[in-house]
């Protein structure tokens, strides 16, 4: 399964950018924005999301 992962804004909480990845990296990438404070978003990506 491959999710969506969207940087949020501080301020606003708009997604600043996002990238698409498998489940093994989701984990790691989680761990990496609690390290620094980062404010993320993850949802199942679409089928046409690359």
């Amino acid at each position: 399964m491959r999710f969506e992962i969207m940087r949020l804004d501080d301020v606003d909480g708009i997604a600043v950018d996002s990238t698409v990845v498998d489940a093994a990296s989701v984990n790691r990438i989680v761990q990496q924005a609690a390290s620094i404070g980062q404010r993320i978003y993850i949802r199942p990506a679409d089928s046409s999301a690359s």
